[in-house]
C-alpha cells in the first residue's frame, strides 16, 4: 500500500513550527520576537528589507515594523501578532501591507493589533508569566523596551500581579530546531541549489578573457533574479587571479585575463533559504597543468568529504578528511614538506588551506546550530544542511615555486544529511575538468 505524502499549506507549516517550540517552553512563558528593522542606506534611500530569520521561520511575515508573540494558554488565541495598519497613502508609496487583517487571514494570527499600540497591549501579556523567551542582544532597542514594559508591571502596585521573574535567550531553544530542515524546507533549498546551479554554468559559458568581473557577476545574477530569487544569499565573490586567494573579495572589479582561474563562490535565496555554491574555472575554457593539478586535489579532498556526510558521524570528520587529502597532494607537488603525520600536526598545511570545510546552511548562510555538544562534536543526524567546500590558495612565498603563485581554487557544495548517506543539493553544477571543459567550448 503506498502512502501519500502530506501536503501542507503555509500557515500549517508555520503553525507546526510554533507548537514545536511551544512544547519546548512552560506553560506560564512567553515568546517574544520582534523582526529586523529597515536600515538606512543614504539620504532617503533604505536598504532593501529583509526579515529576521528567526521572526520569520515562525510566522512567514515578510513587513518590517512587526512583532511576533507566542502566549500558552491565552484565552483569545496564543498566537499575536503586532504589524502595521493598512495604510492606502503609505501603501501608494511604499507598497502593499498586509494589516491586522492579513495577519490573521493570511498569516494565521488569532490576533492582531497595531504595532503603535505594543506599549499598551504587550506588557499586559506579559504580566503572571515566569519566563520571557526572546532574541536576547539582536535588536538592542527593542532589549530596552522590553526592560521598560518590566519596569512598568513592576512598578503597577496598583494590580496583584508579578512581572516575569527571567529573561531567557531563545536561540538555543530554536536554533536546535532550526537546525534540522523538514521536507518543505529542503524543498525551498534545492530550488535555491537549482537556481544558484543554473547561475555558475551561465557565468562559464559567458566567460572570456578581457571581460570584467562585474560582469560575470552581473550574468550570474540575472540567472537568480530570473529563476524568482529574490535576494542573493550574501554577496557575490566574483575573483580573477590573484583575487581568488582573498576569501572574502567581493570588489569584483578587475579584468579577467588569459590563462588565470576564476574562482565564483555565490547563491541565491529563496524564500529565506540560502544556496551557497564555489566553482573555479578557467578564463579562457582551458587548465593549465598546474591548474589542473591543484584543482584535482582540491576535488579530491572534496570527494574524501562527502564520505563522512552521512548521519552518524561526527561534524569534524568531513574537515579532517578534506585535510589530509590536500595535505598529502600539498607534498607530493613539493608545495609542503615533511611526512604527512609531521604536515598534520604542525598544521602547516594552513599557509595554502585556512579555513573551515564547511558550515550550517539554512536561512542563514552561515546557518544556526552548535557545532559542538558539551564540548565534543555534534553528530550529524538526518534533516542537517551544510557545505563541504575545501580548498588551496598559493600566494607568494618564499620556498613556493612561482608556477603555482596566484592560483586560488574552492569547490562547495550543498550536502543534506540522510540515515544512509547525503544528498548533494547542488550537484548540478558542472565541476570535473572535462565537464567544465567541455560546457566552456559549447
Amino acid at each position: 500500500m503506498q502512502h501519500r505524502r502530506e501536503t501542507l499549506t503555509p500557515a500549517e507549516i508555520y503553525a507546526r513550527r510554533r507548537a514545536e517550540l511551544i512544547n519546548q517552553i512552560g506553560e506560564n512563558d512567553i515568546v517574544i520576537v520582534p523582526t529586523a528593522t529597515e536600515k538606512p542606506r543614504n539620504g532617503d534611500v533604505i536598504y532593501q528589507f529583509r526579515a529576521d530569520s528567526d521572526f520569520y521561520y515562525l510566522s512567514g511575515f515578510d513587513e518590517p515594523e512587526a512583532v511576533l508573540v507566542i502566549c500558552p494558554g491565552r484565552e483569545s488565541g496564543q498566537y499575536v501578532l503586532f504589524c502595521r495598519e493598512r495604510d492606502p497613502v503609505r501603501e501608494m508609496w511604499d507598497g502593499r501591507r498586509s494589516g491586522l487583517e492579513g495577519a490573521i487571514a493570511r498569516f494565521g494570527a488569532d490576533d492582531a493589533f497595531p504595532i503603535e499600540d505594543i506599549n499598551d497591549i504587550l506588557p499586559g501579556m506579559m504580566e503572571e508569566k515566569e519566563k520571557v523567551f526572546t532574541t536576547v542582544g539582536r535588536y538592542p532597542e527593542f532589549d530596552a523596551q522590553l526592560l521598560g514594559w518590566m519596569k512598568k508591571i513592576k512598578e503597577d502596585t496598583r494590580r496583584s500581579t508579578h512581572a516575569p521573574y527571567e529573561f531567557v535567550d531563545l536561540n538555543h531553544i530554536l536554533h536546535e530546531q532550526r537546525l534540522i530542515k523538514r521536507a518543505d524546507e529542503i524543498s525551498l533549498m534545492r530550488k535555491a541549489g537549482r537556481m544558484t546551479a543554473a547561475g555558475h554554468m551561465r557565468a562559464m559559458q559567458v566567460c572570456k578573457p578581457g571581460m570584467y568581473e562585474y560582469q560575470i557577476q552581473a550574468e550570474l545574477e540575472c540567472e537568480f533574479r530570473k529563476a524568482g530569487s529574490q535576494y542573493n544569499a550574501y554577496p557575490s565573490i566574483v575573483a580573477g587571479g590573484e583575487n581568488a586567494c582573498i576569501l572574502h573579495y567581493i570588489e569584483n572589479t578587475d579584468v579577467l585575463k588569459d590563462g588565470d582561474l576564476l574562482l565564483i563562490d555565490a547563491g541565491a535565496e529563496y524564500h529565506c533559504y540560502a544556496s551557497d555554491i564555489s566553482r573555479t574555472f578557467p578564463v579562457n575554457g582551458k587548465f593549465t597543468g598546474e591548474q589542473r593539478t591543484l584543482y584535482e586535489i582540491v576535488l579530491a579532498a572534496q570527494q574524501s568529504a562527502f564520505e563522512k556526510c552521512a548521519a552518524g558521524h561526527g561534524w569534524n570528520e568531513h574537515h579532517d578528511a578534506a585535510v589530509r587529502v590536500i595535505a598529502q597532494g600539498l607534498i607530493d607537488e613539493g608545495l609542503l614538506h615533511g611526512s604527512l603525520d609531521e604536515v598534520l600536526e604542525t598544521q602547516s598545511y594552513t599557509q595554502f588551506y585556512m579555513h573551515r570545510t564547511g558550515h550550517w546552511l539554512g536561512m542563514d548562510v552561515h546557518d544556526v546550530g552548535d557545532y559542538q555538544v558539551e564540548g565534543s562534536w555534534r553528530e550529524l543526524e538526518p534533516g542537517m544542511v551544510f557545505t563541504v567546500e575545501p580548498g588551496i590558495y598559493v600566494n607568494p612565498a618564499s620556498g613556493v615555486d612561482a608556477r603555482w603563485h596566484h592560483i586560488g581554487i574552492r569547490i562547495e557544495d550543498n550536502v543534506l544529511v540522510r540515515r544512509d548517506g547525503f544528498d548533494n543539493l547542488t550537484a548540478a553544477a558542472p565541476k570535473s575538468v572535462d565537464d567544465i571543459e567541455a560546457l566552456m567550448a559549447g
